[in-house]
């Protein structure tokens, strides 16, 4: 039976078998090396920028591939897929601030999608794209029990729009360790006066990979002094005081 072209709801998600990329690549054919896609039938509303960070997790990586391929090609977007390699202590707001500085000059996007590379969508219909308000798309994962384990949680999958992302002056870069950018990234939406956005419990379900924490990536003692001094640090610390050297190659067949 063909698979369908759209999105079909709940999913079948588990991680018990393992794959490789030769397999994700035999399965979507029609994404680009470098992990383009386009719709061939229409034009996307959006174009998508899904921003992984990323450290020593090879196999959770091949299962995100596998399984969100298929999936942001039924949900019709205009999408690219880019890991960016953390460097040995920084905190993942940092990676994601570099990538999307270096995307500005390469790639015409309008909406930026994170995620992290251990957590899997159980159903389509929750579409990684942006919205008029930033976006919380990891609502019901089941290390939480599928429940949001906080109302300011916004961890995990999120989507903002380019103009949302500029006007909280991007991502965190003072994070190092384990914890905190996430709920930094929450209070500066807040502040900016932005509500967050979520799909029902049911459709914003998610699977994690199980996975022991890695070296090197202890908990930040001092993420809670930094939570609470969001609203002073915010205009300081982001993308007006990144420093971004180099140049990002789309690879192209």
């Amino acid at each position: 039976m063909k698979e369908s072209s759209l999105p079909v709801g709940a999913l079948h998600v588990e991680f018990s078998r393992p794959v490789n990329l030769e397999e994700v690549a035999r399965i979507n054919p029609e994404v680009k090396a470098g992990g383009r896609f386009a719709p061939k039938d229409c034009i996307a509303v959006q174009k998508v920028a899904v921003i992984i960070p990323f450290r020593n997790r090879e196999e959770h990586l091949k299962y995100w591939l596998y399984y969100l391929h298929p999936i942001l090609q039924r949900q019709q977007l205009d999408y690219g897929v880019y890991v960016i390699n953390q460097t040995c202590c920084g905190g993942s707001g940092l990676a994601r601030d570099q990538s999307i500085t270096g995307m500005a000059t390469s790639v015409v996007t309008l909406a930026y999608s994170n995620s992290d590379v251990d957590l899997i969508p159980m159903d389509d219909r929750n579409t990684y794209k942006c919205y008029s308000q930033p976006r919380h798309l990891s609502v019901s994962m089941d290390k939480f029990g599928f429940r949001l384990p906080y109302n300011q949680y916004f961890g995990g999958v999120s989507a903002l729009s380019k103009e949302q992302f500029r006007k909280i002056n991007g991502f965190p870069n003072n994070y190092w360790g384990w914890g905190g950018e996430d709920d930094d990234i929450y209070n500066r939406l807040v502040f900016k006066g932005m509500e967050i956005s979520r799909p029902d419990a049911v459709i914003g379900k998610c699977r994690m990979i199980r996975h022991s924490r890695d070296r090197k990536n202890e908990p930040n003692p001092e993420r809670f002094d930094r939570i609470a001094h969001t609203r002073e640090t915010m205009s300081s610390d982001g993308l007006n005081t990144l420093f971004y050297k180099g140049s990002l190659k789309i690879r192209k067949r």
